[in-house]
């Protein structure tokens, strides 16, 4: 009955696990990039933010940019040495979006230049 009892669980747990599709339950509408291609994601993201600077946009745009760059530097992942950079990008990410919630974009546009120079390092590694 033991033996019996103990099969029962097994199968009901295996009939369980391969009842959910994980293509069902994965995140719905996510894209993924090569890692090259999200680089180049990345710094469209932030030339956008640069632009919408320069044409005096409000702060919520241009965090917006800012925020899509963040999000899309997510998918940079090739080794730990890329890791590293990918880090230092995102910590310039959001001292520029800090700034620009404050209105100082100047600042920003400092912090959005110094995550370009680490995006282009950053690219020498992949």
């Amino acid at each position: 009955m033991k033996i019996l009892k103990s099969a029962l669980v097994a199968f009901s747990l295996a009939v369980a696990m391969g009842s959910f599709s994980t293509a069902a339950v994965a995140e719905a509408g996510r894209v993924h990039f090569k890692p090259l291609d999200a680089v180049k994601a990345v710094q469209d993201h932030i030339s956008a933010a640069e632009a919408a600077i320069n044409n005096g946009a409000p702060s919520t745009e241009v965090v917006a940019h800012i925020k899509k760059a963040a999000d899309t530097c997510e998918e940079i992942n090739a080794n730990d040495r890329v890791s590293r950079e990918n880090s230092k990008v995102i910590k310039h990410l959001k001292a520029a979006s800090a700034s620009a919630k404050a209105d100082n974009f100047q600042e920003a546009k400092e912090h959005l230049a110094k995550a370009k120079e680490v995006l282009e390092n950053l690219k020498k590694l992949i």
